[in-house]
């Protein structure tokens, strides 16, 4: 408890710093992103009341920049490619296979929190057609198929 106290005391603190200055929601959601590893609903609205903006200004800013997340990630974040090249290679089929593995739908964390599953446009792998990343780590020309097996690796560790 007193760890999260310390949170919102630092980020009282980057309010404060920015408040009536330009860019001040952005800088201070930044901020928020860094102590909190996401910035939900409680969060926002300290923001927007502390640098008296409207919370949908707030939640404007969080959701359009991919930055933010509004909910915690998992310790893996798998990111599968729906570019041009991937999805006509079948990225869907293989993001439809890792979803079900996971027990999660796009944009949701699984139940033990270690993955976060989110769709992506093109990670400049094209040739490597179809592509996923689990955090800095590359898997391509992939089929469903593969995915029980990455899985599997990431399980263990």
């Amino acid at each position: 408890m007193a760890e999260n106290r310390d949170k919102y005391l630092q980020l009282d603190e980057v309010i404060r710093e920015n408040k009536g200055k330009q860019g001040a929601v952005m800088v201070t959601l930044q901020a928020a992103q860094n102590i909190f590893e996401h910035v939900p609903r409680d969060v926002q609205i300290r923001i927007a009341e502390g640098l008296d903006v409207p919370l949908s200004e707030v939640y404007g800013v969080a959701t359009f920049y991919s930055q933010f997340s509004l909910q915690p990630k998992g310790e893996y974040v798998c990111g599968v490619c729906l570019g041009t090249a991937c999805y006509v290679k079948g990225s869907q089929k293989v993001l439809d296979k890792l979803c079900s593995e996971l027990g999660v739908e796009v944009g949701q964390t699984s139940k033990d929190g270690r993955f976060t599953v989110q769709a992506t446009r093109c990670l400049g792998a094209c040739g490597l057609a179809p592509v996923m990343m689990i955090n800095d780590e590359v898997f391509g020309r992939l089929t469903p198929e593969d995915i029980p097996d990455i899985l599997a690796k990431y399980r263990a560790s």
